[in-house]
């Protein structure tokens, strides 16, 4: 059972993305106030096994670390930074054992800017493509024209519930000798030909951040099959401390351990992932039904020969021969109480990039058309299935259906 929040009815809002509480008597219920999400109500089953703030190979950590399924993970989070993403926390981290100064890595230009800003931080050359207009994730028949002597990477983004075709990013990457950087940030549970999406990369990374699918309040996790490699990723993540003497160091790490108390959190939502997954897949089922007669927008693919889609927000793209942006739907129902959110802005349109020269004379129109026309709708665990007729009954009176 769910526990349903008391609030001021004539203040409600349905907000863009709310994670669920599952009461237990031996629960203790946590809110987090997150910048964007104002009330996070954390599934904490485990914290009250948690007698003092064991930071690291603690048992809820280890069993938090067999997610997957894979041979060698590691998680950390960051107490130096508000908020972190796991693009960000990839970056500085195994990003100073894969890649150096100068090299370049290819990336889709539509997707968050931690992608990017990792990259640029260490002096490595973001190299775009285009993005699918159908499934919103990188364009891989452009990746083949940007590989240089200069190429190291290729970074899959698996966006908004569907995956990248992981088939042709392995098999350019094996022909040309390129790691594979796989951010599965939004891909919790979501699979590739009915293999787990987080087990292709050289190193892959997901995010627990409260709108994902499994929430440890902040931080993430990392993924990888290379014992060096993990090797590197736990020292960095702990300060480089000498395996020989603790306090010297012959490397500077990062202060990105993760608490004992947020690995309890993370257990027990993983527990629920399977669920959690059921009700996202419902979400949009139900979305799809409610809003298939709104002729002037394209909604998110069902399903791809390649995978079924995970629904992690429910977005769509209002076609480009209506006047309309996303920003004035946007508005139109944020008047209707009803929250929503803009899709990615592209990396070569960023001010920052621009600022550095970076991307100046480079156009990419799908992902410049996704960044003007899409926009997502209320669609985390939390939303009602009464919130959703709403939200649909606002949207159809917005396009005047």
């Amino acid at each position: 059972m769910r526990v349903k929040r008391v609030e001021d009815e004539e203040n409600q809002f349905i907000r863009i993305a709310e994670p669920i509480l599952y009461p237990n008597e031996n629960i203790v219920g946590v809110q987090y106030n997150i910048n964007v999400i104002n009330k996070v109500n954390a599934d904490v089953k485990q914290i009250n096994e948690v007698h003092n703030m064991r930071y690291f190979f603690k048992p809820e950590i280890e069993e938090l670390l067999k997610y997957n399924g894979l041979r060698l993970v590691d998680c950390f989070d960051c107490y130096t930074l508000q908020t972190i993403d796991t693009g960000w926390i990839s970056s500085e981290g195994a990003f100073v054992k894969l890649l150096e100064e100068g090299n370049e890595v290819i990336m889709p230009t539509f997707t968050i800017i931690s992608c990017a800003a990792a990259l640029v931080r260490r002096k490595i050359k973001p190299v775009l493509v285009d993005v699918d207009p159908t499934t919103w994730n990188m364009d891989v028949t452009q990746i083949e024209d940007k590989v240089t002597w200069k190429t190291r990477a290729i970074m899959a983004v698996h966006l908004y519930g569907l995956p990248v075709d992981m088939d042709a990013v392995m098999e350019i990457a094996q022909r040309h000798h390129l790691y594979v950087i796989e951010d599965s940030a939004e891909a919790h549970g979501l699979e590739y030909k009915g293999k787990m999406c987080g087990s292709f990369g050289t190193i892959s990374c997901m995010s627990f951040y409260p709108n994902k699918h499994i929430t440890t309040g902040e931080g993430g996790m990392v993924l990888v099959d290379d014992e060096q490699l993990r090797d590197r990723c736990i020292s960095l993540r702990n300060l480089c401390h000498s395996p020989h003497r603790r306090f010297y160091h012959e490397d500077l790490g990062y202060n990105f351990r993760m608490s004992n108390i947020q690995a309890a959190l993370g257990v027990a939502q993983l527990e629920k992932l399977k669920e959690h997954l059921e009700m996202k897949r419902t979400i949009g089922a139900d979305y799809q039904e409610r809003l298939k007669d709104i002729d002037c927008v394209q909604l998110p693919v069902k399903r791809t020969k390649y995978a079924e889609n995970i629904y992690w927000i429910f977005g769509m793209v209002i076609h480009k021969d209506i006047l309309m942006d996303a920003k004035e739907v946007m508005l139109q129902l944020a008047d209707r109480k009803v929250g929503c959110r803009p899709f990615f802005y592209p990396m070569h349109l960023q001010p920052v990039f621009r600022k550095m020269g970076l991307f100046l004379e480079e156009n990419y129109p799908i992902a410049e058309r996704l960044a003007e026309k899409g926009f997502y709708i209320p669609s985390g665990l939390g939303v009602t299935a009464e919130q959703r007729e709403y939200v649909a009954e606002q949207l159809k009176t917005v396009f005047e259906v």
